[in-house]
């Protein structure tokens, strides 16, 4: 593997499973040194010790991206530990999936504040410590539900919302040296989508086989896939890259 995150500092927010690990590992593998933030403290401490093993330098805290103290606080800790942060993952979410007429206040907030919230407290907190050393990679995980999916109001809503909030950022950050980009993964196989499997009844190898027959790849996504697609707006290169949103989806998504 190519060192082309070597000196760099990676933030990622619910980074111990899934597509967050899969980013983190691919930042780590590549040189940098790796911040994860999460809830889930036993996701996280098997990551750690997972990374710690193949000689990645991990920071990890359990923080609620909700609560904007928590975030000042676990930022401000990773830039004393590691010198800087140059680039932030805006990763941790949840669904809360159901039919509008049957969605609860709690079922629509708590996924708004997860998603929305959540991204504007880290990102604003980053941006900070970019902005002083005229560097940075913002880069949000929306979604292809942003273009409207059945049974998730309130995901597709905040999805949306992030690539709303990816191109403002990236108009008024660009200056600084600052990119916002966002990825908007398609179906991808992670704990969230066997909840999603368990949620509509069906066997989770069941639920591969008709999201497959509706994918043009012929195949579903896996989550290095998506880290992939993060890793190259975080290259140092792609610095003309501002304020795009990518479908990793294994087709077009309309």
């Amino acid at each position: 593997m190519s060192g082309r995150f070597e000196g760099r500092v990676a933030f990622v927010t619910g980074g111990s499973r899934g597509i967050g690990k899969a980013v983190a590992q691919t930042f780590a593998e590549e040189g940098a040194k790796v911040a994860i933030i999460d809830i889930n403290e036993e996701a996280m401490s098997e990551t750690e010790k997972e990374f710690k093993e193949k000689g990645y330098e991990v920071f990890v805290k359990k923080v609620n991206v909700v609560e904007a103290k928590e975030v000042e606080t676990a930022i401000e800790e990773v830039v004393k530990s590691f010198g800087s942060l140059d680039i932030l993952v805006n990763n941790a979410g949840i669904i809360r999936d159901n039919m509008l007429f049957k969605m609860t206040d709690s079922d629509w907030q708590m996924v708004m504040d997860v998603h929305l919230k959540g991204s504007f407290n880290v990102s604003r907190a980053a941006q900070k410590y970019m902005v002083n050393q005229k560097y940075g990679r913002i880069i949000s995980i929306s979604s292809a539900s942003a273009l409207g999916n059945r049974g998730q109001a309130n995901y597709a809503t905040a999805k949306a919302g992030l690539q709303g909030f990816t191109k403002t950022l990236a108009i008024e950050l660009g200056k600084y040296g600052i990119t916002s980009n966002s990825v908007a993964p398609g179906f991808i196989e992670t704990e969230m989508t066997k909840e999603t499997a368990q949620r509509v009844g069906v066997p989770f190898d069941d639920f591969i086989k008709g999201a497959i027959r509706t994918i043009p790849a012929a195949r579903t996504g896996k989550p290095e896939d998506i880290a992939n697609a993060v890793a190259f707006f975080a290259d140092e290169k792609s610095s003309f890259v501002n304020g795009q949103v990518i479908y990793v989806a294994g087709g077009p998504k309309n």
